[in-house]
């Protein structure tokens, strides 16, 4: 009881009083920004729910940059060629991988080089929910945003809306905007040569041309076949397609 008393601080000691009220706002911004981190995340996972089942309208990118009209296009109306051209030129592995491709980024690792491993669900997560350009800020977003595409879109799903929100050309979005625009045709009639020479414009679609064939297309064509022959375009393919 006596040491007690001579070692507790005077009950109107002005720091013991000031211990706990020091801690208080820190407090209140440690838990006003869990309460932020939470809703936010809430409102990302309903963004792309609701997506799952309603087509986006439209992007940043393509309100502000857009000249060609477009229009939506079901993935059963998009050819299959198309289908596995795009998957060839960006995502071989897109039927195997959970939104990361692990194994391709380890080999951009070892390499040392500065070309991205990004997958077509984080180009989707990027193109539907985000900005274009290149920040943590951005990267960080992506991130959050892929393993919720992958766990509530199908592939399926995933590839029908990346084809309608991709750049294939300045000021030309979506598939249907394109087969008409450089082919006069539409997405469903598009032949192996013409998918393998859009899907060749991609990732960079401002500094690349569609009109005329070139090694990055002659080598998507022969990487969509492989993907067909050895079963990596099954997860998208429809029933039906050969």
């Amino acid at each position: 009881m006596v040491l007690r008393i001579l070692f507790s601080p005077p009950a109107d000691d002005p720091a013991s009083e000031m211990r706990p009220v020091r801690w208080r706002p820190l407090r209140r911004l440690l838990i006003w920004t869990r309460w932020l981190a939470l809703r936010f995340l809430a409102l990302m996972l309903g963004l792309v729910m609701f997506y799952a089942l309603v087509n986006p309208p439209t992007t940043w990118t393509i309100a502000s940059e857009a000249t060609a009209p477009r229009a939506w296009v079901n993935l059963e109306d998009i050819s299959p060629a198309m289908r596995r051209s795009v998957v060839a030129a960006e995502d071989a592995n897109f039927c195997l991988h959970w939104g990361f491709d692990v194994v391709e980024i380890r080999k951009v690792v070892a390499s040392g080089s500065t070309r991205g491993a990004s997958t077509l669900t984080q180009q989707t997560a990027k193109n539907v929910f985000l900005w274009q350009g290149r920040s943590w800020t951005r990267k960080v977003l992506e991130t959050a945003f892929t393993p919720m595409i992958e766990a509530f879109w199908s592939k399926r799903r995933i590839l029908e809306v990346y084809l309608n929100v991709a750049e294939f050309g300045p000021g030309i979005f979506g598939i249907k905007a394109a087969a008409r625009e450089y082919f006069g045709t539409t997405p469903d009639k598009l032949t192996p040569v013409q998918a393998a020479r859009l899907a060749a414009v991609l990732p960079s679609p401002k500094t690349r041309g569609v009109n005329r064939a070139s090694n990055r297309s002659r080598a998507i064509a022969d990487g969509a076949a492989t993907i067909q022959r050895d079963g990596r375009a099954d997860c998208f393919a429809a029933a039906r397609a050969g």
